[in-house]
């Protein structure tokens, strides 16, 4: 109730600027970061928990419960950098290699990969592995018919871009669409220098520009 009360502006006259009255202590007392687009009392606690999570994942993690060791084991991961470098991009390269490859960046993916490419176990390894939705969205849920028990559910997954929107519009959208398309190639290009294959940019481009046609046509 306090801070309710800290956050308006009782000096003002409801019946004239309402807004005034309810917020015009929060309006002089903030204002909004250079970071931010907005600042609410739920940003403020966010930056808050955000600092007490952090003291609390920097202690010691003796007789911590298995939830507890598993975020703190996280956290240390990501802010170890030195080792980040250190590994480049080995970790990408071995999920790769678990999901059957990336013909882009492989040789001869027809011959040596596709005869054993299996669509239905990439996409539960995707799932279970890397918590990755491609084509289908599978999840356990509480029944909406009945909330004492939980049954899958089969939805479509999101697309690459936030909406549909991005692939078939104009003005923003589409030059949010070319550089998505030039973000893929890079990306492509630069593993397949790190698995020391040739440069083919021209294939790299057709392969994919394959790719977005075919999210075009599912966002379709």
């Amino acid at each position: 109730a306090a801070r309710i009360i800290q956050n308006m502006d009782p000096t003002a006259e409801p019946c004239k600027d309402f807004y005034q009255y309810a917020c015009g202590g929060w309006l002089n007392r903030h204002v909004i970061p250079e970071t931010s687009s907005r600042y609410s009392i739920f940003d403020i606690l966010r930056d808050e928990l955000e600092i007490i999570l952090k003291g609390v994942l920097e202690t010691s993690d003796q007789g911590d419960r298995e939830a507890f060791q598993k975020a703190k084991i996280l956290y240390k991961s990501c802010m170890n950098e030195s080792l980040i470098e250190q590994r480049d991009s080995l970790p990408l390269l071995e999920a790769l290699t678990m999901v059957g490859d990336w013909p882009v960046a492989s040789a001869d993916w027809n011959k040596t990969k596709e005869p054993n490419w299996s669509m239905e176990e990439k996409l539960s390894i995707m799932n279970s592995r890397f918590n990755k939705r491609i084509l289908i969205d599978m999840f356990v849920w509480n029944d909406d018919r009945d909330s004492s028990r939980h049954i899958i559910y089969i939805d479509q997954p999101s697309l690459g871009m936030p909406s549909r929107d991005y692939y078939f519009n104009g003005g923003n959208y589409q030059r949010v669409r070319e550089a998505y398309l030039q973000f893929m190639i890079t990306i492509a290009k630069m593993i397949r220098e790190d698995k020391n294959m040739s440069k083919d940019d021209s294939f790299v481009q057709e392969e994919m520009a394959k790719v977005m046609e075919l999210e075009t046509e599912i966002a379709n």
